[in-house]
């Protein structure tokens, strides 16, 4: 391996890449050492808190909104700060890895946001990581057009959606970047390399630097968020509120902070996001090892479940109060060639798509364009010729932490074709991860970090309280991990099962597959690489 000095004690732990050091300039990672510098112990210090918190409530604390802040929430006068230039319209919003042909598919689709996602959609190999990043840089410089080999053509149009850039969540560490001995927080890299090079760009195309923050879990790891754009604008000479942020509420102490994670934001604030499915994992997380939260079948739990929707009202209700966009959920479904599967699918978009835009909520995801006119058709039902509908101030909703909490309600044992597909969509989301590719179609759907976690915490809950018992899931993932090597010779059949074992049937919980993951494989193969 590599191991190149750069200013700001950063250090470059890889080899040489196809036009990494178009990214990866002296003036780049100088930048990324100084937010290593000013941030990385405060944010060291914000994950040791989330392992002390997680460690209160399991031992029994109640979970309620801070009384501390009572006076943030009180406050009627404050509010964040207005639509910038390409947010005030976010009816439809697509979400994709920054690879290339993903780029040009989501800039042409007629949404009006792209979420470019370094998190969830994207197994974080160092040439994703700054691949994804040139592809970033050359959209914005319109010379991102490109031919396969079987002679397709891939063009940006004219009217292209509005970038968003998800970086990593705090917890994840880049291990090809050092900063004192220690790894950069991948965070600051994803946020740091895109902001250096492109929110200059963005600015003077009319748009600006804007972002979505991943797996917060309270007003201070949004303060510090705040903290580093306010850095990085000095820094660069660029005017404070520039940047926006829309953060996505899919913690469950997340969910008891809105508004005050509003308030930490409000100058760079965009809005806050429902994001389902991590939302469930982390209520697994924090309450697994309770019985009345224990859930049955991920297909069961719907957004009409009511502790979900008590979540979503909650997050129309609070954004609407303080100006702030509300953008709802994803719909993963992948449409297919078969007619009749087609048009179920589609109808269970438009079902859910009509309950958000009913409920206030001002856009929506979609993870495929072919869904862009069917959700932009239902928002354009409820909004008309109005960009949102920020003026549904939702003052009819009510939401105690008990209603956040109402698990029980829907609690239940799994069924056996729900263990069955956890288990089969987690190893087969572990094979495309560890090949390098963070979103895949499984069975109608595309999966992304976000339903395997969900998928494999499930498995790790049932066992926990003995609804399943663990000689049926071991010959369950005998079958499953046989399927997979037939159906594809290439994957890394033993490493996947080693990595189900290590994640869903443990006695204690791992937080997340991916830290572990990314050390023993993808980083590793980066090394060989080298």
């Amino acid at each position: 391996m590599s191991t190149t000095a750069l200013t700001h004690h950063v250090r470059l732990l890889a080899g040489p890449g196809h036009r990494h050091d178009e990214i990866l300039t002296p003036a780049a990672l100088d930048f990324v050492g100084r937010l290593a510098g000013a941030f990385g112990e405060r944010r060291r210090e914000l994950l040791k808190e989330r392992r002390r918190l997680a460690l209160r409530l399991a031992s029994g604390s109640p979970l309620d909104f801070p009384m501390v802040t009572s006076a943030v929430r009180d406050d009627p006068t404050w509010r964040v700060a207005p639509p910038a230039p390409g947010l005030t319209d976010r009816r439809v919003e697509i979400t994709g890895p920054p690879d290339r042909r993903m780029a040009v598919n989501a800039l042409n689709s007629g949404a009006q946001v792209w979420m470019a996602d370094f998190e969830d959609a994207t197994a974080p190999l160092w040439d994703n990581v700054i691949g994804g990043q040139l592809n970033l840089l050359d959209a914005i410089e319109r010379r991102i057009d490109f031919t396969t080999a079987e002679g397709k053509e891939y063009r940006l149009g004219e009217n292209l959606a509005t970038i968003v850039v998800r970086p990593r969540g705090w917890h994840l560490d880049e291990e090809h970047l050092e900063y004192g001995g220690r790894p950069v927080p991948a965070a600051l890299v994803d946020f740091g390399l895109y902001f250096f090079h492109c929110a200059r760009r963005q600015i003077d195309a009319g748009r600006g630097p804007y972002f979505y923050l991943p797996k917060l879990e309270n007003r201070y790891e949004a303060r510090l968020w705040n903290d580093v754009f306010v850095l990085a604008q000095e820094l660069l000479g660029i005017p404070r509120g520039t940047i926006r942020a829309t953060v996505l509420i899919e913690t469950i102490t997340a969910a008891f902070e809105m508004e005050e994670i509003l308030y930490e934001l409000r100058e760079h604030s965009a809005g806050l996001n429902a994001g389902r499915w991590d939302y469930l994992f982390s209520l697994i997380k924090t309450f697994g090892h309770r019985t009345d939260f224990l859930l049955p079948d991920r297909a069961k739990v719907t957004m009409t479940a009511p502790f979900m929707r008590a979540y979503t009202e909650l997050l129309v209700r609070t954004c609407h109060k303080r100006g702030a966009h509300a953008i709802g959920g994803m719909a993963a479904q992948v449409p297919g060639k078969d007619p009749a599967t087609n048009q179920a699918a589609l109808a269970t978009v438009r079902l859910d798509k009509e309950r958000e835009a009913e409920d206030g909520f001002d856009g929506s995801w979609v993870a495929h364009p072919g869904l862009v006119p069917l959700c932009r058709e239902v928002f354009d039902g409820v909004l008309g010729a109005r960009p949102h509908q920020l003026d549904r101030t939702r003052d009819d909703v009510e939401v105690s932490p008990a209603d956040l909490l109402s698990v029980r309600r829907i609690s239940g044992p799994p069924t056996p074709e729900g263990v069955r597909t956890n288990i089969s969509v987690a190893l087969r989301y572990f094979a495309a991860w560890l090949r390098g590719q963070g979103a895949v179609a499984v069975n109608g759907l595309m999966e992304d970090a976000a339903t395997a976690e969900i998928a494999r915490v499930q498995i790790w809950q049932w066992l926990r309280h003995r609804v399943i018992d663990r000689e049926t899931v071991e010959e369950i993932l005998d079958d499953e991990v046989a399927a997979l090597g037939a159906e594809y010779p290439w994957a890394l059949v033993e490493d996947i099962r080693a990595l189900f074992e290590r994640t869903a049937l443990t006695g204690e919980l791992p937080l997340f597959f991916t830290p572990d993951a990314y050390t023993r494989h993808l980083v590793r193969r980066t090394e060989a690489q080298a």
